[in-house]
């Protein structure tokens, strides 16, 4: 159960939108039944005091969110980073929208390989990229460029952008080849695990 639920916090972590518990029980290859128990379980251990989350539930959905006594500090995080001039993981973001976009949060975040649910929200509210729900994923979004910053740029396409095709197809290759090899490593894992042996017969 104690992997269950690490596999849990991780991956609601990583997904950072509302996601259905039948959905969760399916990726991580569990029964429905087993998964609540599980969440039933993290949802106490992250009442404890030194613990910065929280798991929001509703309507057979599930979210990892910040407890709301630090949403001032979260507040007060996101407005100094509003008023700075964008980072370098900032402007790595929002290239990889603009040559791959529209694109999901799970698919950049397979690309960055890193978390980027604070950088998105940064560059919504600064107007450099819009969302809209995810045609093949209910409860996601996509991300695009805004209209902001194409007139900023001066552009009427994102394909006007400096070698824009060669930049979109490096970016679909380099994802292909990440979950090529993220398979690969499933596939070894899988294969590494001990078979299962059959029951012997009771002898007569």
């Amino acid at each position: 159960m104690a992997e269950l639920i690490s596999k849990l916090e991780a991956l609601l972590f990583i997904y950072g939108e509302p996601l259905e518990v039948k959905k969760l029980a399916k990726m991580l290859g569990f029964k429905q039944e087993e998964v609540e128990s599980g969440l039933a379980l993290l949802e106490e251990e992250l009442k404890r005091p030194e613990r910065g989350l929280m798991l929001v539930q509703d309507k057979g959905r599930i979210q990892l969110v910040t407890k709301p006594e630090f949403s001032k500090l979260v507040e007060d995080i996101t407005k100094e980073e509003f008023t700075e001039d964008l980072t370098p993981a900032t402007l790595e973001t929002l290239s990889i929208i603009a040559y791959a976009g529209p694109v999901n949060r799970a698919d950049l975040e397979y690309i960055r390989g890193v978390n980027s649910s604070f950088i998105l929200r940064n560059l919504l509210m600064r107007g450099l990229v819009e969302r809209e729900p995810d045609p093949k994923r209910m409860n996601a979004f996509v991300y695009t460029t805004s209209f902001e910053l194409l007139k900023k740029l001066g552009l009427a396409k994102n394909n006007q952008l400096p070698e824009y095709q060669k930049y979109n197809d490096l970016v679909k290759t380099l994802y292909a080849e990440t979950k090529v090899q993220e398979e690969i490593k499933q596939e070894e894992i899988k294969s590494e695990e001990p078979e299962k042996q059959p029951d012997e017969e009771a002898s007569i």
